[in-house]
């Protein structure tokens, strides 16, 4: 029985160095990709001695360091929560956004663009947006005071419904507006405010860290309710923890970034495939590929077009869904 708890536990300490350097050196050559070449020495040196660096360079990799750190933190949390949404909902084609909170996030950024407001309001009606939606969502998902999957799962897809209705509606009110409302619809990082990621990496952090202190707790939720509370596992208290902690996260992140496919149905199956099934390994190792995968379709996005760009939500969901169904079909063999 402890080899049974112990044993992942000593795969994951050899699996998360390896992944956290993986991360640092994608990090590092993603900034020196750009309009502009950055050589890695220069970065270095930036990072080390930036007194004396020109001010040119330093801004630019200023402003490319937060946009890729903002990418490695948005694919983390989108990758964590997708598979945390299919612990709980015990659904294989659960993703972040399957409860409908994008849709209320990116309802309210769309207002905001149709009433003319500026960038910071446009984030600040998305974040609005969405919180309002995790509160709605829960009073509605629940039946006989504890969260459902089924009730959840088919609350969240209605009211996903409905307010994209909403947003199609706006949309077609909309004239110089408009490709600004469908970037953001699509998923884009080029107008995210380089300050969010003081947001953004902390929020990441911690709400990622909270998920994954229950990934054994998942693993039991897998095998059903009455099991799980046989087992003595609160599942009321899981559930919601981990519905609350899922869905802010998503909130935080639609706010900056609009809706960024595949990267939360793809990443955590990657793992699996992996991995195995186990959440305790899936969930960490979730995180720092689900950054790793965006950063490098971020860094894709602003390159491939040069001077300009397309949004990573084009990248992710061509280079996503015909891996997802690839692996699918390779899993099932």
């Amino acid at each position: 029985m402890t080899k049974f708890y112990t044993a992942p536990i000593k795969r994951l300490l050899l699996i998360i160095p390896v992944l956290f350097i993986l991360s640092a050196g994608v990090i590092m050559l993603s900034v020196t990709f750009g309009s502009v070449k950055v050589e890695l020495w220069e970065i270095i040196n930036h990072l080390f001695n930036n007194d004396s660096f020109e001010k040119e360079i330093s801004l630019i990799v200023n402003i490319r360091f937060s946009r890729v750190l903002l990418a490695f933190c948005i694919g983390a949390g989108l990758s964590v929560t997708g598979g945390v949404f299919q612990a709980i909902l015990i659904n294989p084609l659960a993703e972040p956004y399957i409860l409908g909170i994008s849709s209320g996030g990116t309802f309210g950024a769309i207002l905001a663009i149709f009433l003319g407001l500026s960038f910071a309001m446009v984030t600040t009606f998305a974040a609005v947006g969405s919180i309002l939606i995790i509160f709605l969502v829960f009073m509605l998902g629940r039946r006989m005071g504890e969260l459902e999957p089924n009730v959840l799962l088919l609350t969240g897809i209605m009211i996903s419904a409905f307010f994209s209705a909403l947003i199609l509606l706006l949309i077609t009110l909309l004239n110089d507006s408009l490709r600004t409302a469908v970037f953001w619809m699509i998923g884009n990082l080029a107008n995210a405010d380089p300050n969010a990621v003081i947001i953004i990496i902390p929020a990441t952090i911690v709400l990622s860290f909270v998920l994954i202190i229950f990934a054994q707790k998942y693993n039991i939720l897998a095998l059903g309710n009455e099991h799980a509370l046989s087992l003595g596992v609160n599942t009321k208290l899981i559930k919601t923890i981990s519905y609350f902690a899922s869905s802010l996260l998503i909130g935080f992140i639609v706010s900056v970034s609009g809706i960024i496919g595949f990267v939360g149905l793809l990443i955590p199956h990657v793992c699996r495939l992996i991995f195995g099934n186990d959440n305790r390994i899936v969930l960490p190792t979730s995180f720092f590929i689900g950054g790793i995968y965006l950063v490098v379709a971020d860094t894709i996005a602003r390159t491939v077009l040069l001077p300009g760009e397309i949004p990573v939500g084009a990248i992710t969901a061509l280079f996503g869904a015909p891996v997802f169904i690839y692996l699918m079909r390779k899993r099932y063999k």
